[in-house]
């Protein structure tokens, strides 16, 4: 019997193909039934080898060997993933298997991972691929009746392949080259970078803010409010108010706007992220965490979309869902609603995949059942499905000019004629614990309802009134903002015809930001993401081309090219290397004022009692700064590890200050009990520093360390 190979991307992914093929015996690392062996990858299972593998001069980071430029390319598969590509390599080599399909996700990424594994493993076997957007049972049917031949996504192939090779060479090199001159590790990226300029310049514009105080003039015309322009003088401001007071206001026009507003698309991956953490405060990674669980739990479709529309073949699906989520959902109870999909219906905005919404699967889910988490975001994702599917929400915009002491004064008011969409997102935000914030508020407020001020119309003697207000500094990026701004950077230097635009895709930027702070170059309070003082010094550092998102806008517009075939893919990479190339050749050394950006601030937590010197603590140890002086305390030091005592700054600080420090809940590893006491210094200026526990009743437990 022949079997078909099919490869997912990961062991939930191949769960869900199996059950769908009617394959149930499990074996080790696969699945088999039906004619089919199922089995998967765990993400990237093989990957461009790192910069050692070129040679042993390449171990050691040096200015001299840069830069690297590997000729020909290695790969690797690291040994925690070994055991699985042994797997793959044995069925594709496998005599029943007659051909292997590619069922890993649909797009550039899943194109490089399965390739990589197919060339590695040495398969010549013919291969398919299978492209789809939703892991329901019917989708994936479909899918494999519709199977594509593997070599027509050849191009799609060697453009992953270049953005990978690309990404390497620029991000070792750079990374290795400032590393170097700045002898600190300093991770550069085509990506990264950029992203972690635009949190300095927002920090820039904060820090350099000054504040201006201004006053409006505030009139009462019939019960309304009309406000003044901005006065920054406060003494005119109450000349104007004065004025007014003695004068009368005319109403010298009055514009009615009939506007109307469109409702929101259907998310995309980053949409979805940003609006996660602006209302639930999720982090962009949790919040694609918890849209992969959904989609492995086949109740929503695949999260790591760029489309914010459904293909034109998914009418009735969009419409059935919508008819599931209004008896699922509990803020649409009572709801007059009659879903319009077509909207939310466009196949030629949709690339590699469709928006994001629930699947049928929720016909038969329970979503109380579900955490709290997951239920948050598959609710955020039904929620705008009905959203896209309501009507537009349309009013009549009022603006009223008034006169008043050689003054103009405006009143703006509107009158709704249709709530539309806006009516369910008030009742879905009525239904959230906490209240997100706010996206821009009115600094002349709300002043009418149903406005009725007709021109020539006038008022004696206006009460007035002055408030005074001061201009507010940028806020710092939250990921909601964030995501925003990489989602649009570059876009001005990106072909309108290219599939990604912005610093990197909706799949990528949560682990972009998650690196940056892991980095210790951005750090999170709250929402807030905050550039560190490495961080603002990095972008400051390198060059323009490695911090503006013009890079990835013409690499995007390049790889486009080569994914369709209309170029080469050894042109662009010829143009990386000689990037690589002028960039370390740019940088040959340091100015003075660059040498000591990056110099770590040493914590001084008191004075050595052998040399009265400062004492700091570095990574493993608080040690004397002086010169000469031996006196160092390990922070691993045998006494307190027996003790299952953490020997922390605040005991080392005390020890110093006054010879002894109180600690509670010590071991003892002879009754195997816990106690109070003190620790002693007791140093006598030997190689090793020592200790004893000094007992309440004083008895005292006396150890070398």
């Amino acid at each position: 019997m022949a079997f078909r190979l099919v490869i997912a991307e990961k062991p939930s992914v191949a769960q869900t193909i199996a059950a769908a093929l009617g394959a149930k015996k499990k074996q080790d690392g696969y699945i088999e039934g039906n004619g089919y062996l199922i089995s998967w990858c765990v993400g990237h299972l093989v990957e461009l080898a790192e910069a050692a593998a070129y040679g042993e001069q390449y171990r050691k980071w040096s200015y001299d060997s840069l830069p690297i430029l590997p000729q020909p390319w290695q790969y690797t598969v690291f040994k925690d993933r070994q055991k699985q590509f042994k797997i793959l390599k044995d069925l594709m080599r496998r005599s029943d298997v007659s051909e292997v399909v590619n069922a890993c996700d649909a797009g550039r990424e899943g194109e490089l991972i399965f390739r990589l594994v197919y060339h590695a493993a040495g398969c010549d076997k013919p291969f398919s691929r299978l492209w789809i957007s939703s892991m329901e049972k019917s989708a994936i049917k479909k899918g494999f009746a519709e199977l594509k031949p593997g070599k027509a996504y050849d191009a799609l192939y060697a453009s992953a392949l270049c953005r990978a090779k690309a990404d390497w060479i620029i991000g070792i090199n750079a990374t290795r080259l400032f590393s170097v001159l700045h002898g600190k590790t300093l991770n550069v990226g085509r990506v990264q970078t950029p992203t972690l300029k635009m949190l300095a310049d927002r920090d820039t514009a904060i820090t350099s803010f000054k504040k201006e105080t201004y006053h409006i003039v505030r009139l009462d015309v019939g019960g309304a409010e009309a406000a003044s322009a901005r006065i920054s003088d406060a003494a005119k401001a109450e000349e104007v108010k004065t004025a007014c007071e003695a004068s009368q206001a005319v109403c010298i026009s009055v514009r009615r706007e009939r506007k109307t507003e469109q409702p929101p698309r259907l998310f995309d991956l980053t949409g979805l992220q940003r609006e996660a953490n602006r209302i639930y405060g999720y982090t962009a990674k949790q919040t694609l965490d918890l849209a992969q669980a959904l989609y492995e739990k086949r109740l929503l479709t695949y999260p790591r979309t760029d489309s914010n529309y459904l293909t034109d073949d998914m009418g009735d699906t969009a419409v059935h869902i919508a008819a599931l989520l209004v008896g699922k959902l509990p803020f649409m109870e009572g709801a007059d609603f009659t879903p319009d999909v077509s909207r939310t219906l466009n196949s030629k905005k949709v690339s590699d995949h469709h928006a994001i919404i629930p699947t049928m699967e929720l016909a038969k889910a329970d979503l109380a059942a579900l955490p709290e988490s997951e239920r948050n975001i598959l609710t955020l994702a039904g929620a705008r499905l009905l959203f896209a599917a309501a009507e537009p929400h349309i009013f009549d915009a009022v603006t009223a000019v008034f006169s008043c002491a050689d003054t103009e004064f405006t009143a703006k008011g509107k009158t709704v004629l249709c709530d539309g969409w806006k009516e369910l997102e008030r009742r879905y935000r009525a239904t959230l614990k906490g209240k997100p914030d706010a996206e821009g508020d009115e600094e002349n407020g709300l002043i009418l309802d149903a406005p009725t001020f007709a021109e020539g119309q006038s008022f004696d003697s206006p009460a007035a009134r002055v408030t005074a207000h001061d201009t507010q500094p940028p806020k710092p990026h939250t990921e909601a903002s964030l995501l925003s701004a990489m989602e649009c950077a570059g876009s001005a230097d990106t072909d309108p015809d290219v599939e990604r635009k912005g610093l990197g895709t909706p799949a990528t930027r949560a682990a972009v930001i998650e690196k940056l702070v892991k980095s210790g170059f951005v750090q999170r309070k709250g929402k807030q993401l905050i550039p560190t003082k490495n961080g603002n010094n990095l972008v400051c550092v390198l060059p323009d081309t490695l911090t503006s998102p013009q890079l990835t806008a013409e690499w995007e517009n390049a790889l486009t090219q080569i994914a369709r075939g209309a170029a080469e893919p050894g042109d662009f990479m010829r143009g990386i290397e000689e990037m690589a190339r002028e960039l370390v050749k740019a940088y040959p050394f340091l100015s003075e004022n660059q040498k000591d950006l990056f110099k770590e601030e040493k914590t001084v937590i008191g004075k050595c009692p052998r040399c009265g010197g400062n004492v700091c603590e570095g990574r493993k140890n608080y040690y004397c700064e002086k010169k000469g002086c031996a006196f160092v305390m390990w922070k691993n030091d045998r006494f307190f590890e027996e003790r299952k005592t953490a020997f922390t700054p605040k005991i080392a600080a005390a020890l110093l200050a006054g010879g002894k420090a109180k600690v509670k809940k010590l071991y003892s590893p002879k009754t195997g009990k816990t106690y109070d006491g003190s620790i002693v210094l007791a140093d006598t200026g030997g190689k090793y520093v020592n200790y004893r526990i000094e007992l309440a009743r004083d008895k005292e437990l006396t150890q070398q360390a």
